[in-house]
């Protein structure tokens, strides 16, 4: 069931910026706030990256019928990828009245029998928490009979918005799985990348190079990521939030519990990529590990300026405008003006506190509400390019300008020295399409 102590305590987190001199709620969940994303949503999102387990949601059928390509999260795993499928113990009106234990149990049974997976997460949704099933209970006796993790997520959509959920799925790795196996060796210098979902492949842009370094990822929390390797996470030397902050709570526990530090950084551009690889060297100390990355960052900025000479010298004073969510605020912000791209304006409708600090260090003008400030800031500005979600390209359309799709439903990834050429290449390729220029035409019988 909910716990209230624990939410309480998700949402009051001393380790937020913001908290360090005066206690403010994270999320307090107001009236409506979860039609945009809700806690159950969160915690899916910060594990379902997990291939090697399968994702079973107690809930009717509406709260996930399927789940096919709900995030390009993309996996190395070579079984069966259960991300992309999607489990649901299908509450009906029988079962709110006489109790969904019954119908949770034996799809935990047919799931192990039937997948064989490594571990599976359960989560609880907003029927089966007012309903009061058992979950722990039910979930505990599986486990006992099989012999492999259940992990109980408690994250009922109405405690809270899609931060909080992601608090609570870490917290259900936290309880359940985190130490619960030792490796062979413990390596010097092993790191565990928290809040890094592989979106499009982000992670793979940047671990080879970690790698060439002397750096090894003993787990991730969830992109890419293995049961197996989670359950050690408590071995490694350095917990690395990649810019979800929503995972802090995680993180100050690692180090409370296991006394693991922890640092915060941001794969996206040039600048904040070379800032993330010293400030994860730096936190070991090493001076032959700090020397060796100083080299290989040597090599990766001189091809990556190689690569991108011709693309800058198209997007020099070229202007823009972000309308992301979250960290992608200042992130996408920073990579842009690392190719030569004026970013005059960013959204932070969806930033935290403190994604609104860092936003304020790359860009003079914060949206607040884009669906007022937006086209006007475009027609002032005179701003060539919009790059936001898909629901954004209409405003391109009216205004006759450029549009990236940023959100998560991008097909290439813009993380690290090489994504960066990625973003470069799909930006000129958008303000050179002459598909912007024509809609913006006037059709042949306006033409007087």
């Amino acid at each position: 069931m909910v716990n209230r102590k624990l939410i309480k305590e998700l949402l009051s987190e001393s380790a937020c910026s913001h908290n360090k001199t005066k206690k403010v709620s994270c999320d307090k969940p107001k009236p409506g706030a979860t039609s945009g994303g809700c806690a159950f949503e969160g915690a899916q999102i910060a594990l379902f990256p997990y291939a090697d387990a399968v994702h079973l949601v107690h809930s009717p059928a509406i709260c996930l019928g399927a789940s096919w390509e709900t995030r390009a999260t993309l996996t190395s795993f070579k079984g069966e990828n259960n991300t992309v499928l999607g489990y649901c113990t299908d509450i009906t009106t029988n079962d709110v009245i006489f109790g969904g234990d019954k119908k949770l149990e034996e799809s935990l049974d047919y799931i192990i029998t039937n997948k064989n997976p490594n571990a599976i997460f359960v989560y609880e949704t907003c029927v089966t928490a007012m309903i009061g099933d058992d979950m722990d209970n039910v979930c505990g006796r599986v486990e006992q009979k099989h012999g492999i993790p259940i992990v109980v997520v408690h994250s009922p959509g109405f405690v809270g918005n899609k931060n909080l959920g992601s608090r609570l799925g870490g917290e259900a790795v936290l309880g359940h799985l985190i130490g619960t196996k030792e490796p062979k060796e413990v390596h010097p210098f092993g790191i565990n990348l928290i809040g890094e979902y592989n979106a499009t492949g982000d992670m793979w842009q940047y671990i080879p190079i970690l790698e060439k370094i002397g750096i090894k990822v003993v787990s991730t929390l969830a992109g890419d990521g293995r049961i197996e390797n989670i359950q050690m996470a408590h071995r490694a030397k350095l917990n690395v939030i990649v810019c979800a902050k929503s995972l802090i709570t995680l993180c100050r526990k690692m180090q409370e519990q296991y006394e693991i530090p922890y640092i915060s950084i941001s794969f996206y551009g040039k600048r904040d990529t070379t800032n993330a690889i010293m400030s994860i060297v730096n936190a070991f100390g090493d001076e032959e590990l700090i020397k060796k990355a100083k080299i290989v960052i040597a090599q990766e900025e001189a091809k990556l300026e190689d690569a991108l000479r011709d693309y800058k010298k198209v997007l020099n004073g070229k202007k823009a405008i972000l309308n992301t969510g979250g960290n992608k605020s200042w992130s996408i912000a920073s990579a842009l003006q690392d190719i030569g791209v004026e970013v005059v304006a960013t959204s932070i409708a969806k930033a935290t506190l403190e994604d609104i600090e860092i936003a304020k260090s790359y860009v003079p003008i914060l949206i607040k509400s884009p669906a007022n400030e937006q086209s006007k800031l475009i027609d002032e500005h005179g701003v060539d390019i919009l790059l936001a979600g898909g629901r954004s390209l209409y405003t391109a359309i009216k205004k006759k300008i450029a549009f990236v799709d940023v959100n998560q439903e991008k097909k290439v990834s813009y993380g690290a020295y090489s994504g960066l050429i990625n973003l470069a290449k799909d930006v000129v390729d958008a303000l050179n399409n002459p598909v912007f220029k024509v809609v913006g035409t006037k059709a042949p019988w306006e033409i007087a």
